[in-house]
């Protein structure tokens, strides 16, 4: 009888410490029957998206309900600020993103911006940002990076996503910098595909993994792996299945090269299409496990109980089979358990003091103002004509972007347009450019762009409308990267409600309150 009650109990403790390391996601703004059932069966991780959350009082009721379930949890976000948001998913952020951050170049805001952030989430019950992205934005062309860098200089990235860090963390807040080895001089979104950095490893060292340095010696409490392959690093596998990338360079001594991280490393989400097009989720869990990876991050588009089974299963039969050691997957799930306690809402310690405004403040400090002569401010409602290019899925389409909202509630009257590339295909652009004009009847117009360097419909369409109406402010809300155009060109490193309040303000020389 003895072994087989010694076989159940490892079955027992196999099942939970798969289970451990799982963060998975779930729809709605309160906890599924099937969330709160696996809770107490040994699930020790939440991760929450912009679907779960409504306002500051159901999240933290939310977050109340799970820990009623477990009290030592990771409840996890995706909040980096700027453009991409959880917290403000429907209305835009209250802070500027990292591009912004850096444009200022003040590891001080960046703190106290972090910091503010940080508190905003400790007091909704979160304990665990994945952010920030400390990628160096060597790509002016990425797809999916861009405004969430701070820059494409490493040491200016390094510094602010130290002070980042520090930030965050001192308001009880675990941060996880991604995306590790570095995703900013890719061409190709890891959401759809296998990005393929080219480079050799002295040039990883002294450019993409700088900022991650930065990031330990800071003292992050997570790194977030990315699904990019660095043939330089390892030809077949990317970084998140990479035990190069994970053991031999994450966890590696400084001694050896390697960043000397002991923390918790995280995968990002694994339904992304350069893994589970390429690998399956169950068979790219199991290989991220024995790379390193200790916590499988998966819930942005596959939310539901069956997929927890399945990648529970997956991990206990990998064990069984000889393909995930024991032990891996038991130091795996000590790691998260370690961090669940560590972060346990009730251990914060001191509490953030609130910092109003500080967002609206950095957004201010970030603009950049071009004038190509005497310009007026607007004093008359505008005509607002927003080229839009497809949202990335880190930023999704959900949120608002653009100033004629903030516009308008400083010049009532103020109308837009949307314009996008499949508008200017259809009808070509000297039309869709004259339908614009048709429409402003002669207001002053005011074009709202993003990444227009990376757009060539974008700035055919701009460069006709400012060869028909030379009076035209531009607002670049990505990054600024192709020359200053129009009669005032304003660059705001990014697109949160902030930044476009910033720009209202510039345009009409009148200034918001902070919480107008």
């Amino acid at each position: 009888m003895t072994p087989l009650v010694r076989s159940v109990r490892s079955a027992d403790t196999l099942t939970r410490d798969a289970l451990a390391v799982l963060q998975p996601g779930f729809t709605g703004t309160t906890a599924p029957d099937w969330l709160l059932r696996r809770l107490g069966e040994g699930l020790v991780s939440v991760g929450l998206f912009g679907r779960n959350v409504a306002d500051p009082a159901q999240l933290a009721a939310l977050t109340g309900r799970l820990r009623a379930e477990r009290e030592e949890l990771i409840v996890a976000i995706d909040e980096e600020g700027g453009d991409v948001t959880r917290l403000e998913v429907r209305g835009g952020s209250s802070f500027p993103g990292n591009h912004a951050l850096g444009a200022v170049d003040d590891t001080a805001l960046t703190r106290a911006v972090a910091r503010e952030l940080g508190r905003r989430l400790a007091d909704c019950g979160i304990n665990l940002n994945w952010a920030p992205s400390a990628d160096v934005n060597s790509n002016p062309g990425n797809p999916v990076i861009g405004v969430r860098s701070f820059g494409a200089d490493p040491q200016l990235v390094a510094r602010h996503t130290a002070a980042y860090v520090e930030g965050l963390q001192s308001a009880g807040v675990a941060a996880c910098t991604k995306h590790f080895p570095g995703h900013g001089d890719t061409a190709v979104d890891s959401h759809h595909d296998l990005p393929r950095i080219a480079v050799d490893l002295p040039t990883l060292q002294e450019r993409e993994l700088v900022p991650f340095r930065a990031a330990v010696a800071a003292g992050t409490r997570a790194v977030m792996s990315a699904h990019i392959l660095l043939p330089a690093l390892d030809g077949e596998h990317p970084a998140t299945l990479s035990p190069a990338a994970l053991h031999g360079l994450l966890r590696a001594p400084a001694t050896e090269g390697g960043l000397g991280f002991d923390g918790l490393i995280v995968t990002d989400g694994m339904e992304m299409q350069a893994i589970s097009a390429t690998y399956g989720i169950e068979r790219g869990s199991v290989l991220a496990l024995a790379a390193g990876a200790d916590a499988i991050c998966v819930g942005g588009g596959l939310a539901d109980e069956d997929i927890v089974l399945r990648l529970r299963d997956a991990l206990v039969r990998a064990v069984r089979d000889g393909e995930l050691p024991e032990q891996r997957l038991a130091d795996a799930a000590a790691r998260v358990r370690a961090l669940a306690g560590r972060t346990r809402s009730a251990d914060v310690g001191e509490r953030a003091a609130p910092a109003p405004g500080i967002g609206l403040t950095a957004a201010r400090r970030a603009l950049r103002l071009t004038a190509a002569g005497p310009y007026a401010p607007l004093a008359e409602p505008a005509y607002v004509a927003a080229f839009t290019p497809l949202a990335n899925i880190a930023v999704g389409d959900e949120t608002p972007w653009g100033v004629a909202a903030e516009l308008a509630r400083l010049l009532p009257g103020t109308e837009t347009a949307t314009c996008t590339a499949e508008a200017a295909a259809a009808a070509g652009t000297a039309a869709l450019v004259d339908g614009l004009l048709t429409a402003a009847a002669g207001r002053r117009v005011v074009a709202v762009v993003r990444d227009v360097h990376r757009h060539p419909w974008m700035a055919e369409a701009l460069s006709t409308l400012l060869a028909a109406r030379p009076d035209t402010a531009v607002v670049e809300m990505g990054v600024p990267q192709a020359p200053p155009q129009g009669a005032l060109h304003l660059a705001t490193h990014g697109a949160a409600r902030v930044c476009a309040q910033a720009a209202a303000e510039a345009l009409t020389d009148q200034r918001l309150s902070p919480g107008e």
